[in-house]
């Protein structure tokens, strides 16, 4: 079997190979735990340097550890080139400063997680970059905004943080084709177990590998993957000049975390779904926000577009003060921010991962003050059920 006519995913995930290793044939890719290597000469040195020899000569500018993570990414995204950076926020903004110009505009979906969203709205406008988040995630929505005004970038989330709204990835790059505007997502949420962007026409994919690429809580990452000539200019405008590398021990723990990806995401999404219907029926819970459940609005849309509806459930309990006393009377679940690791976790995005926000803004967004987002983790979901239903009930 050739691992590169293979596209099934599960067996990408636990053979992708990283460095050739002749001397030991390592089975796991070694770690590459250096800043420099070593060159024959001022000649080779010089050759390296200016690429015009292949090879490494310092971990800022490239590195064999976190070279096999990239490529491994590339895999398991169908795209064509990966970048490994020190943060999921820092590889966003890198997207943005290096293809982004000056008085450019980025048109963004509905609902962002909040360190995206205060980036946009913060952040980028003190560098003469403005985005415009559209009304709702409508398609056509996003087509009236590309008809009235000139954007450089159209940026979705999907499924978003915290509210699991769903975007059609499809009939959005449609329209962007149109009027040639590239598209970049976050697909941290569904990971490429259960999303490929890529194969819906996106040109440039983004992940906080944080979240589930990690999966054990332990790596702050991020990955940006997509068309190689946009990896390029990325990588030499962004990532050589400003240094916003991953180090190569994080990149070889995100490799052990590739390995087990698949059959973490399909714990994730069992639990989740038995979670999200057991609040879907309890008498106190106003709303359940998971696209797996048929009354979820994206829930077509999710089924067209993805292979699985992921671990992330949100819930709303009507107001800010109910909301917190579940939070703080559960006893199993962690409370605590991130997602995708093995321990479930729950938290109240109002108050700690949107807090940044305005009301106005929140309420722009659908993030009720009584929203609840749990992170379901590897436990047995009776257990988790059982968690929840107590602090539901007291």
């Amino acid at each position: 079997m050739d691992l590169k006519k293979s596209k099934r995913i599960e067996t990408i995930c636990v053979h992708g190979k990283g460095e050739s290793d002749p001397s030991y044939h390592a089975v796991i890719p070694p770690l590459y735990q250096t800043t420099a290597f070593a060159f024959e000469s001022t000649e080779d040195g010089s050759a390296l340097f200016t690429g015009q020899k292949e090879g490494y000569f310092y971990s800022r500018m490239g590195n064999p550890t976190v070279n096999a993570l990239c490529r491994q990414i590339a895999r398991l995204e169908n795209t064509e080139s990966s970048l490994a950076f020190a943060s999921g926020m820092a590889a966003i903004a890198a997207v943005i400063m290096a293809l982004i110009p000056k008085n450019g505009k980025v048109l963004a979906s509905h609902t962002l997680y909040g360190g995206t969203h205060c980036l946009f709205t913060r952040s980028l406008p003190g560098r003469d970059i403005e985005t415009v988040i559209v009304e709702d995630d409508n398609p056509e929505t996003f087509r009236r905004h590309l008809e009235k005004d000139d954007f450089q970038l159209i940026f979705l989330e999907t499924p978003s943080n915290p509210t699991l709204s769903l975007v059609d990835i499809q009939a959005v790059c449609a329209i962007a084709r149109e009027k040639k505007i590239p598209v970049m997502i976050d697909n941290t949420f569904a990971t490429p177990i259960f999303q490929r962007p890529a194969d819906l026409g996106v040109d440039i994919v983004v992940h906080s590998a944080t979240k589930y690429i990690c999966g054990h809580g332990d790596v702050i990452a991020g990955i940006v993957t997509g068309k190689k000539e946009m990896m390029d200019i990325i990588r030499d405008e962004i990532l050589c000049r400003y240094g916003p590398i991953i180090s190569p021990f994080d990149a070889w723990l995100l490799l052990r975390g590739l390995k087990t990806l698949s059959v973490r995401m399909e714990r994730h999404e069992q639990n989740a779904m038995k979670v999200a219907q057991f609040l879907h029926k309890h008498p106190r819970v106003k709303r359940v926000y998971y696209p797996g459940l048929p009354d979820h609005p994206g829930h077509d849309i999710a089924r067209r577009q993805m292979t699985g509806f992921g671990g992330v459930v949100s819930f709303d309990v009507g107001d800010k003060e109910t909301g917190i006393q579940v939070i703080n009377r559960v006893r199993l679940f962690t409370r605590a921010v991130s997602i995708g690791e093995c321990d479930s976790l729950i938290q109240h995005p109002a108050s700690i991962t949107h807090s940044g926000l305005s009301d106005c803004e929140l309420e722009a967004a659908g993030i009720n003050p009584g929203l609840i987002r749990l992170s379901i983790g590897l436990e047995h979901a009776d257990d988790l059920i059982e968690d929840l239903e107590q602090a539901l009930n007291a």
